[in-house]
């Protein structure tokens, strides 16, 4: 049933942006029924008959690496789940209300974020695990930045921060992996070799305590938490409830068994914790911003949990259990209380909102319960969970004057938590003087505040009557320490220390809330250096100015100085082969033939004819001499693959290439004789090089293992006979798909660069007016004549060797090319760039490769291997998995090469083409040459 549920999840994920569509904002209420659905059916697995104290289910997932898709529940992960999924439905419905229109995007990661927090506390494996991790990571991150303008920058500090965490958390998952030889989550926490290598086990718990202190903005990682508040409220209301500040708690809880013991996991978590506590709390007391206050507050009571799980006994897990429930229930009350605020009266500033006169009762009652459930009054959830805490500080194991400092810590915080509780709730009640001249701002609708109230009912009833949590805190402190325990939840204990503290708490609160403003003036009187988005910042333009320093070499049209460092690095790495390469085997076969002096002979010519280029064009044409003559070298060794697809790019280059030389000037700048010099030395060193490397590595072996593999078992396993395109897109199909994903990045880089770059204005040409060459029209005259037969035999060629490329020369990828020569065809032969026929969507294009390439093997991978071979025969023609991966591979190829064509031609706005038919000075202007005199006329301009 938990896969049923992941499931459910995924396809809610996959829905949301249809069913926002078709119902707007409202998609919310309907999109929360699935997420109360998978609660019920975690309830349901857990309390299972058959299951016990733990439901376990498993499907192999990466055999190879041992890696399963698993899923496990017990009492702590139920705990977390409900949290998940229930506030996450409670999110969704509230949504419906603040927002003012649907979002497709927002409803659509609110339920990944959902799923993603779902797989974390339900995987029993370690490579699943971090892959939910990061999907958080990557939520809360476009999350943030769905704020608009002013979120762009939050998001990506945030996910800096949060991405270091999950270099550090691969890192030890890793380690533990080795380790162990298991991915197995629950297997590696018990395994013996942690007790007995302590230096290895302290080494993985500071990775582990790293990773978790960037998820729950611990010090040094707390900035990226208040820096987030520029995101909505409902996203903050689950962000500080209910996901990701939560997955790091879940974190340290879950490895809490396994770093028992050890001294550094203990005081990382407790002194971070009590530091990040105390900060958090100094700090939410002199906030104006009602939701900034509430960040610290988070940031706070997180210290708290975190300090509580580094003491390690049994009673602080425990408590750090039942104060996670209960900190999620009153957050995320506050959090929608304070949008809900917000949106009635146009602000969240404590000073306007006390110019206001807030007649809100609803909404007021919930916030002074939840506040005061905050500040730990009794009788609710909150008072009850301190209290728990207060014990936990108490019964720390480390010594009387260690236990009181952690136990001062937790008091101290306590108090300035009472403080800043009171001021929210002073900034929500607004001006309660009675003047009529004050406006007033009225209650909103019961839609609005339904969850929010029940949110806070449930509060209360677990203040008074805590003993319902006895059985699901019982069961995740038994996850959380192995050992059984009862909590004894309720909320009168007798007259004790804790109750004590909790007086003293109230009373010291109560004098900071009276006094509240010399409080906030003195504590804005002390300011750190340096803040953390400061440092965060700081580590950013560092690291962008450092790579535009390291770049800067290469930021220049000088074609010496972009080749220089590659062909240096390849001339090093020939002077390692001479003095490491031994044994060189004797030739196998005839290593010359005639042809092959004359195929070098072209090659060479196009080398030496390069070398005189002093203008794009002239180079532009001998290096597709050198091109071609490579490609007839392909064929006359027998690689006919590989040879039509060099014919093909030499074909489709020179075409862009042209197109790009209008954004280039026509000529090469002029070098310093020291710098010819260098460059010929460096040109020779690469040829004498290359010349050694061909001579000491080609023809000397026989077909390798591999090849022999693949030419027996290849047409068996695929039903293919070009083995060239079964190792492409069966064998190593997975890989081909990477490929596939970096050339489609590669053509959003086309894209944005183009369109980043505008044309240069075009240098003046002496054209005889009476030329035929002069008339854009006339000059594409043989083109379009020409296309009538031409365009019609290149679809057929295209679709001939898409269809026949499973069994010989052929495939996706050459296929895309020579349909993309067709298109090109079609630009070079219009008058004009607003008279080409080739606008499709190339964008969507590559895409729609991308996704199909993606999905044809997803049902393969989960079996294990990449794209499962199946095959059947339509009509005659043999159709396979493999060929729709082609398709995919086809669409990608043809969307990136009508990116090239459309964005790399002239425009209609090219700034060298006037406007109504008047030349411009200095743009366009063409030197027109009629008996002898030059006269300034517009021309009419060929793509080509």
């Amino acid at each position: 049933m938990l896969f049923i549920l992941l499931a459910v999840l995924g396809i809610t994920v996959a829905l949301a942006p249809m069913i926002t569509r078709m119902l707007g904002r409202n998609a919310g209420w309907l999109l929360a029924v699935p997420l109360v659905a998978s609660a019920v059916m975690g309830v349901m697995s857990y309390v299972s008959p058959r299951s016990g104290n733990v439901h376990e289910e498993s499907v192999s997932w990466i055999p190879s690496l041992g890696v399963d898709f698993a899923a496990r529940i017990d009492g702590l992960s139920l705990v977390f789940l409900l949290l998940v999924l229930i506030i996450g439905a409670g999110v969704l419905m509230y949504s419906t209300r603040y927002l003012h229109e649907g979002k497709a995007s927002f409803y659509m990661l609110i339920c990944g974020f959902a799923l993603a927090m779902s797989a974390l506390v339900l995987t029993d494996d370690l490579v699943v695990f971090y892959i939910a991790w990061e999907m958080t990571t990557l939520c809360s991150f476009f999350l943030i930045a769905n704020g608009g303008e002013k979120g762009y920058e939050p998001a990506i500090r945030t996910l800096l921060v949060t991405v270091a965490g999950g270099l550090l958390l691969l890192t030890a998952t890793v380690i533990m992996v080795i380790t162990t030889g298991t991915t197995q989550l629950s297997a590696v926490i018990a395994d013996p070799v942690w007790q007995e290598n302590t230096g290895l086990t302290t080494a993985v718990a500071c990775l582990v305590a790293g990773a978790a202190f960037t998820k729950s903005a611990q010090f040094p990682f707390q900035a990226w938490l208040p820096d987030s508040m520029v995101a909505i409220a409902p996203v903050s209301a689950y962000l500080h409830a209910a996901a990701m500040v939560k997955a790091g708690i879940y974190l340290i809880l879950r490895y809490s068994p396994m770093f028992e013991g050890i001294g550094i996991w203990n005081v990382l978590l407790i002194s971070s914790g009590l530091f990040t506590a105390l900060f958090g709390a100094m700090t939410a007391v002199k906030q104006n911003d009602l939701k900034a206050l509430l960040a610290y507050s988070t940031m706070s009571q997180l210290g708290l949990l975190v300090a509580v799980v580094g003491i390690g006994t049994k009673e602080a897990l425990t408590a750090a259990i039942v104060h996670t429930i209960a900190h999620a229930t009153f957050k995320a009350t506050l959090f929608m209380s304070v949008g809900i605020v917000e949106h009635e009266t146009g602000t969240r500033d404590f000073n306007e909102l006390r110019t206001l006169r807030v007649k809100m009762p609803v909404t007021q009652t919930i916030v002074v319960i939840s506040a005061a459930s905050m500040a730990g009054i009794p009788p609710l959830a909150g008072f009850v969970s301190k209290e728990m805490l207060l014990g936990a500080g108490l019964s720390a194991p480390f010594g009387d004057a260690t236990m009181t400092l952690i136990t001062g810590a937790i008091v101290v915080t306590s108090i300035f938590t009472f403080a800043y509780s009171y001021r929210y709730i002073l900034g929500v009640l607004g001006n309660r003087t009675g003047d009529d001249k004050i406006p007033v701002k009225g209650e909103a609708a019961p839609t609005f505040y339904i969850i929010p109230a029940i949110l806070t009912v449930v509060t209360v009833l677990v203040g008074l009557y805590p003993q319902m949590l006895n059985s699901a805190v019982a069961d995740a402190a038994l996850a959380a320490t192995g050992e059984v325990l009862d909590p004894h939840l309720a909320l009168w204990h007798g007259f004790n220390l804790p109750l004590a503290l909790s007086a003293l708490i109230i009373v010291c609160g109560s004098v900071l809330a009276w006094r509240r403003w010399a409080v906030a003036a003195f504590l804005s009187d002390y300011r750190a250096p340096v803040t953390g988005i400061e440092v965060v910042e700081a580590f950013r333009s560092g690291t962008i100015a450092f790579g535009a320093r390291f770049t800067a070499a290469t930021g220049t049209t000088s074609q010496r100085r972009h080749l220089a460092a590659p062909l240096l690095g390849l001339v090093v790495i020939g002077v390692i082969g001479l003095f490491t390469l031994n044994d060189i085997p004797a030739p196998v076969g005839p290593r010359y033939e005639p042809a092959d002096w004359v195929l070098l002979l072209i090659v060479a010519v196009g080398v030496a004819s390069s070398l005189k280029a002093q203008s794009r064009v002239t180079l532009a044409i001998v290096v597709g001499i050198v091109g071609f003559g490579t490609t007839l070298w392909f064929f006359n060794l027998g690689a006919a693959d590989v040879a039509t697809t060099q014919l093909t790019v030499e074909i489709l280059t020179v075409v862009v290439m042209v197109m790009i030389l209008h954004r280039l000037p026509d000529r090469f700048p002029r070098e310093r004789r020291s710098s010819i010099l260098s460059s010929a030395v460096l040109a020779v060193a690469v040829g004498v090089t290359s010349m050694l490397a061909v001579m000491a590595l080609t023809g000397r072996r026989e077909k390798t293992d591999a090849a022999e593999y693949y030419l027996r078992e290849g047409p068996i396993a695929t039903g293919g006979d070009n083995i060239v395109n079964t190792i492409l897109v069966e064998f190593r199909a997975f890989d081909t798909l990477g490929e596939l994903t970096v050339l489609g990045v590669a053509g959003i880089a086309v894209v944005v660069l183009l369109r980043a770059r505008p044309l240069r204005p075009r240098a003046k040409a002496r054209l005889n007016i009476f030329s035929p060459v002069y008339s854009a029209r006339n000059n594409s005259v043989f083109l379009r004549s020409a296309s009538r037969l031409v365009l019609p035999l290149i679809v057929v060629i295209s679709v001939v060797l898409f269809f026949r490329g499973h069994n010989a020369t052929g495939g996706g990828f050459v296929a895309a090319l020579v349909g993309a020569a067709g298109f090109a065809m079609l630009y070079l032969m219009a008058a004009s760039d607003q008279e080409a026929k080739v606008k499709w969507p190339y964008m969507s294009l590559i895409g729609s490769g991308i996704f199909i390439g993606a999905a044809t093997g997803l049902l393969g991978y989960f079996e294990g291997s990449y794209l499962t071979p199946l095959s059947t025969y339509v009509f005659g023609i043999h159709l396979t998995t493999s060929l729709i991966f082609d398709l995919g591979v086809y669409l990608a190829v043809l969307g990136v090469i009508l990116a090239s064509i459309n964005l790399a031609g002239i425009p209609t706005d090219d700034p060298g083409e006037p406007e109504d038919g008047a030349p411009e000075a200095g743009q366009g202007d063409v030197g027109v040459v009629v008996d002898g005199k030059e006269i300034a006329q517009p021309a009419e301009r060929s793509n080509a």
